[in-house]
């Protein structure tokens, strides 16, 4: 049984927001990544993008917009949203209070900004 501590995850920093991986490929498992998303206050949002899979998100703090297929959904903490693969979708965080929130997919996870374009690339937290 793996266990990952603390001090083995790792963090990757976009401009919208901060990753730390929990769990993943290279660290302890082989089917499906976990991760934690932070977003501040006010911090920009994320462009509108295309994931290959499933993912599901759990807002553990603050509040969000999630953009899936077209509709908009409002959440907060102790909310759940499944975003279904190939659907275009966005994660904006709430101004006032941003968000966290942890996330899993299937290890075979691929992205693409709108326009999709190319073969997409393989976020760096999800290996």
């Amino acid at each position: 049984m793996p266990v990952i501590h603390t001090a083995d995850v790792r963090r990757s920093q976009t401009p919208a927001a901060t990753m730390t991986t929990l769990a993943s490929p290279t660290l302890g498992s082989a089917e499906r990544p976990v991760w934690r998303v932070d977003v501040v206050p006010g911090a920009p949002a994320g462009p509108l993008h295309v994931i290959n899979v499933e993912q599901i998100w759990t807002f553990l703090d603050g509040g969000a917009a999630v953009e899936c297929a077209g509709e908009t959904f409002q959440v907060r903490a102790g909310d759940t949203v499944v975003l279904p693969g190939e659907a275009e979708r966005r994660v904006v965080g709430d101004a006032e209070t941003g968000f966290s929130a942890i996330v899993t997919s299937p290890a075979d996870v691929r992205a693409w900004v709108v326009p999709r374009e190319g073969d997409g690339v393989v976020p760096p937290w999800t290996v």
